[in-house]
């Protein structure tokens, strides 16, 4: 009974205190995974599920969510309208069933987030077909169509990495999604070779004899493969359009650091991207074929295989070559006791680390039901605490770093329901130098304008206007505009003067 009320008052425990010293950053990646595999829409109506999808970014928003990673391809299916493959069983209940009445719940999301200030990452799994739960595969099913193109393991059918037909397709497939919606990234992850079980070696003999390059060593050429595809995948993204971001989730572990090896390793003992999954994700970064990664570090603090503090220094020195966020558990976090106060959950110390590592730039929850559930007072700690201030997404100047021009027209002007600030949109020369989004800041008769201090920031909108908090037209404030464009570079400000 002691035992189950601990439990009971640390997962009601809010982290306070430490926090109140921590950082507001200005930019900070601030994701959240959507999962469809976990059958939270399987057969649910439309009007249920948007219902369902707009209550979870409404949390989402409140909390400072900035980005959503909505997965749309979980088995070589559907969640949008797709040439290539069928419609997923995990939202209508048998694959290759459109909805009825038919929507596009990709298309309906872009929409969502975006009203919000919210980017939208179509999230892919590449490389599996079938998970273990799905017994029938509709005629337009990949694996219908050619079979012979894939291998079966441990109840999954497998895209046969090795196959140079199975890469094209993929990155295909990925390019249409980037073609077709007005996504912000294309995010992949941590599926590329099947994680393994015991005993089952994977069976791509026939694939490694004809497709093996005059390589001799299995487990590189197993890399190799997935390497061109990666590389395949950044090419084909950025021909489509060259400002959509490509991130990938890989599993927390690298390698374990073990002597004699030449590959860099972190002091853990568990399963490993190189070895296990056959994913150079430090190659990727090396090379620029990836824009951001986000290990899943789901473990604690003190973990004894996997300790969180050490992974998080680990991908900190090894993969901030190109930004770097923090994949969270949420549900883990707040079960789990800060090794430094027991009455309280890992949430302050997993914050703490966040924020104050050099060359991590934000996080990403696992996931987003969890948050939206408040387990532990997890949304009401960001809300209140840890995203108090809103935040613009981390600058990627190696896809692009010219700022959009700033506002025009800015003015204060009365309207039949109040007084509202309207400001016209900056004119561009091309689709990366146009303004998305609009940041409003406001400072107080004595304060000085300091646009690096997000305190002041009072919205990040779609919008070409807002209306002011007008109370007795006493108090003097400046308005200060500006525009971001597709990568969130920043234009100058436009001021307005106001009294309120």
């Amino acid at each position: 009974m002691k035992k189950l009320l601990f439990a009971l008052l640390l997962l009601l425990a809010v982290p306070a205190g430490r926090a109140e010293t921590l950082p507001q950053p200005k930019r900070e990646f601030r994701g959240a995974w959507i999962q469809m595999i976990n059958g939270q829409f399987q057969g649910m109506g439309r009007d249920a599920m948007q219902a369902n999808l707009r209550h979870q970014l409404d949390v989402l928003q409140a909390c400072g969510v900035n980005a959503v990673m909505f997965q749309v391809r979980g088995e070589a299916d559907a969640l949008y309208e797709s040439p290539y493959e069928p419609w997923s069983r995990f939202l209508t209940g048998t694959q290759g069933t459109a909805p009825s009445p038919r929507w596009d719940p990709l298309a309906w999301m872009v929409g969502e987030c975006h009203r919000r200030g919210m980017e939208l990452h179509a999230w892919i799994n590449p490389f599996r077909a079938k998970t273990k739960g799905t017994t029938r595969l509709a005629a337009s099913h990949p694996y219908v169509k050619h079979p012979e193109r894939f291998f079966e393991y441990d109840g999954l059918y497998i895209f046969d990495p090795g196959m140079h037909e199975n890469r094209k397709y993929i990155c295909r497939v990925a390019a249409d999604i980037v073609r077709r919606y007005d996504v912000d990234g294309l995010h992949i992850d941590d599926y590329f070779y099947p994680y393994p079980a015991a005993g089952k070696p994977i069976p791509d003999e026939a694939t490694f004899r004809t497709h093996n390059n005059g390589m001799t060593d299995r487990g590189d050429w197993r890399r190799y493969n997935v390497n061109l595809f990666i590389k395949m995948m950044h090419d084909s993204i950025r021909a489509a359009k060259p400002w959509v971001k490509f991130g990938v989730a890989p599993f927390g572990i690298y390698h374990n650091e073990r002597a004699g090896s030449n590959v860099p390793g972190s002091r853990t003992a568990g399963l490993q991207n190189y070895d296990d999954l056959y994913a150079d994700v430090l190659y990727w970064v090396q090379q620029g074929w990836v824009d951001y990664t986000i290990p899943q570090l789901y473990w604690e603090i003190g973990h004894r295989t996997a300790d969180y503090a050490t992974l998080v220094g680990w991908w900190a020195r090894y993969a901030a070559g190109r930004p770097l966020f923090i994949g969270q558990d949420v549900e883990r976090t707040v079960k789990a006791p800060d090794p430094g106060n027991p009455r309280i959950n890992q949430m302050p110390a997993k914050l703490r680390l966040q924020r104050t590592t050099p060359g991590v730039d934000g996080s990403c929850l696992w996931y987003s039901a969890a948050v939206v559930a408040n387990v532990g007072n997890y949304a009401g700690a960001l809300q209140k605490l840890y995203h108090r201030t809103p935040a613009l997404q981390p600058l990627m100047p190696f896809i692009d770093d010219k700022a959009p021009r700033k506002p025009r027209k800015l003015k204060a002007l009365w309207m039949p329901d109040g007084y509202y600030l309207f400001w016209t949109a900056p004119k561009a020369k091309t689709e990366m130098d146009s303004a998305r989004l609009y940041v409003v800041y406001r400072f107080g008769r004595k304060e000085k304008v300091d646009l690096e201090r997000p305190e002041h920031i009072v919205a990040v909108t779609p919008e070409t206007f807002l209306k002011l908090p007008y109370g007795d037209g006493c108090e003097k404030y400046t308005y200060v505009v500006t525009a971001l464009d597709r990568l969130q570079n920043e234009s100058k400000g436009a001021k307005e003067k106001v009294k309120l």
